[in-house]
């Protein structure tokens, strides 16, 4: 059973970029919409001020996620904190607490820059039923999730974690074995994990992520191209070739819930 998410935007990239980069909170609900009949179970979404710029905004946030739920009934919404040099620690977890929503990504090493706090908003968010992935940029972030775990300090289950593959914009190459370092380090981990990556190869290391028990998360924040290095004419495109990159392995949709991090209870 393996999830399907789009990150059809990101922080970073706009309009000049591609023009089918969704900005607007309209543009994004219609990339959802698509992206869901495309074979999509979950978005991550990213919110942008009048210039373009990344935003944190509770109210926003709560906005998006009731018209996407509208408009896609039953695609999980998950919002992000990523700093992207704007947010401190604090405000990327108050947006959290305010905004109340089903799922976060959260940067383990940017909330735990202040560690004490991050673990509390942690703990706190898990009482409230809010599914926390952990982004894991690198296998040292994967090997400090680890000790948080072992120690106690942090909640072990259930555990969301997204490996990032590469680098922004085009990854370097993104080698699919890359993903071994990352798994080397949760091996035993009681969690459910999705990888990104980047440039072309994106759909190599998707492909390889869910082959090996992993879910796939795709789109324009990360990517802007197929398989065979042609541009993508929109994210639901690319959701497309997930997909079907899914059926091929044999696969069906997952437990989204369960893979985003939230408690079983809720």
């Amino acid at each position: 059973m393996t999830t399907i998410m789009l990150a059809p935007n990101g922080g970073r990239r706009g309009k000049a970029d591609h023009p089918a980069l969704p900005i607007t909170m309209a543009e994004t609900v219609a990339c959802a919409v698509d992206a869901q009949a495309e074979g999509a179970e979950a978005v991550h979404v990213h919110l942008r001020d009048a210039s373009g710029g990344h935003l944190l905004d509770a109210g926003a946030y709560r906005e998006l996620a009731q018209e996407i739920g509208a408009r896609a009934p039953g695609l999980a919404v998950q919002i992000t904190t990523e700093s992207i040099g704007r947010y401190t620690p604090e405000q990327q977890m108050r947006v959290v607490r305010e905004a109340a929503p089903d799922f976060a990504s959260c940067a383990l090493r940017e909330l735990c820059a202040e560690e004490a706090a991050a673990l509390a908003f942690y703990r706190d968010m898990a009482e409230a039923g809010v599914g926390i992935q952990h982004i894991i940029y690198t296998p040292e972030d994967a090997a400090r999730l680890r000790a948080l775990v072992g120690s106690g300090r942090l909640p072990a289950a259930p555990l969301s974690l997204i490996f990032v593959v590469g680098s922004y914009p085009d990854g370097g190459g993104t080698p699919a074995r890359r993903l071994a370092a990352f798994l080397a380090e949760t091996e035993g981990l009681p969690c459910a994990w999705m990888a990104c990556a980047f440039g072309a190869g994106e759909s190599r290391v998707l492909a390889a992520a869910m082959a090996l028990g992993g879910h796939a998360r795709v789109g324009f924040e990360n990517s802007l191209q197929m398989a065979d290095g042609s541009r993508a004419t929109d994210n639901a495109a690319r959701v497309r070739e997930v997909a079907a990159l899914r059926r091929g392995l044999g696969l069906a949709p997952g437990d989204t819930g369960a893979v985003l991090g939230r408690p079983a209870s809720v």
